[in-house]
C-alpha cells in the first residue's frame, strides 16, 4: 500500500514539457486548407456526395461508415520521377569509378498508394455541416520497400476536391 501511494506521489509530481499542448507550426494553415462548412444539416446527402466526388478522382472507397460520418478511399499511382532515377545512376556510376559499389537506383520511388480520409460531422452550433479531408500518401522504392509516409499538403488538390464537393452538393440539393 505504502509503494502504491508513494508512486501517485511521484507521478503527482511530475510536469509537463513546455509547449506541450501548443499546436505545431502552420497548424492553423493545414485546418483551413482541410475543412470546409456546408449550410445544411444533411448528413447522409454530403456523405453519399463525398463518395461520389472521390469515385470521380479515380479513388476506390475502401470503408463507409455513414452512422460515424468516415469515409476512406485509396488509389494507387506511379511515383517514379525521371530526375531521381538520373540521379541515381549517375551516383552509382561516381561511385563505381571510385572503386564501391552503391546501389542508389533501388533507392528510388516506385509506386505510391494515395489514402483519402474524410470526416462529416455536425457544426458546434448544429445549423451546418464540417467536412474534414485528408490525403496521405505511402510511398514504395525499386525493392518495394516504404520509403516514406506523408500527408499531402498540395492546396490543388484540396481545392478541386472541395470545388467537386460543393458542386456535388448543390446538384443533389437541386435534385438534378
Amino acid at each position: 500500500m505504502a509503494a502504491i501511494l508513494l508512486s501517485l506521489g511521484v507521478i503527482g509530481c511530475a510536469s509537463t514539457p513546455k509547449g506541450f499542448l501548443k499546436p505545431s507550426e502552420g497548424y492553423l494553415e493545414k485546418r483551413q486548407l482541410q475543412i470546409r462548412q456546408y449550410d445544411t444539416t444533411n448528413e447522409e446527402q454530403i456523405i453519399s456526395a463525398v463518395a461520389g466526388v472521390l469515385q470521380d478522382l479515380s479513388f476506390t472507397l475502401d470503408e463507409s461508415e455513414t452512422e460515424l460520418g468516415l469515409v476512406v478511399a485509396s488509389k494507387k499511382a506511379d511515383a517514379t520521377s525521371k530526375g531521381q532515377i538520373a540521379g541515381a545512376v549517375f551516383l552509382d556510376v561516381l561511385a563505381a569509378f571510385g572503386g564501391s559499389y552503391s546501389n542508389n537506383a533501388a533507392r528510388c520511388d516506385k509506386s505510391q498508394v494515395i489514402k483519402a480520409s474524410v470526416i462529416v460531422k455536425p457544426s458546434l452550433e448544429g445549423k451546418k455541416t464540417m467536412v474534414r479531408v485528408t490525403f496521405q500518401r505511402i510511398v514504395w522504392n525499386m525493392s518495394n520497400q516504404i520509403s516514406r509516409v506523408e500527408t499531402i499538403t498540395d492546396p490543388q488538390i484540396y481545392q478541386r476536391f472541395y470545388d467537386g464537393l460543393s458542386k456535388a452538393i448543390f446538384l443533389e440539393a437541386q435534385q438534378v
